[in-house]
């Protein structure tokens, strides 16, 4: 990954299913839903937002869990239910005043592809579709669910030169 094209990102963007979980879907004998979500990439979305890099979801299915999630990591920018992507990036603009340049975007499966095309960064999961795997700047190696947020995360904060910053001062004060 160009580590001059991740100084520049201002937002990251995160699909849900298969980037923030695993991809699975549990449901209870009542129909509630159940996710689970990593509580590393929690503590690194929590660690870039400290840094003053703003974090965004845009998935296609919306779900009261991910509503919880959100208001736990203080993300305001949530776009659930969106059937087509790209279709939400002017008004992500407009809301955030951040160029689609600056703005990276992790997916994994193929509805995904349209954004990727107009934004800075596009990141698929390391246990993404074949095919975006193929299509995008920089696949993880961690998979979806499992760390893949937390190593975008630091590798972000890595090239604006924050992270060793961030791990001493965690060390000595811990999370703000």
């Amino acid at each position: 990954m160009d580590k001059n094209k991740l100084k520049k990102i201002e937002l990251l963007l995160l699909d849900v299913d298969g980037v923030l979980t695993d991809g699975g879907i549990i449901y209870t004998d009542s129909g509630e839903e159940i996710k689970i979500f990593n509580s590393r990439d929690g503590l690194g979305i929590r660690l870039l937002q400290d840094a003053g890099v703003q974090v965004g979801i845009v998935t296609g299915r919306a779900s009261r869990v991910l509503r919880h999630r959100c208001k736990n990591l203080r993300i305001d920018l949530l776009f659930d239910g969106i059937v087509d992507k790209s279709s939400v990036l002017q008004e992500i603009c407009e809301r955030t005043d951040i160029r689609p340049a600056h703005i990276a975007f992790v997916g994994d499966d193929l509805v995904d592809l349209p954004l990727f095309a107009l934004i800075g960064v596009s990141i698929a999961v390391g246990d993404a579709h074949a095919v975006v795997k193929q299509k995008v700047d920089w696949v993880t190696a961690a998979f979806g669910g499992s760390g893949a947020v937390r190593e975008i995360c630091d590798e972000i904060l890595k090239s604006k030169g924050l992270f060793d910053q961030i791990v001493e001062k965690m060390a000595t004060t811990g999370l703000s």
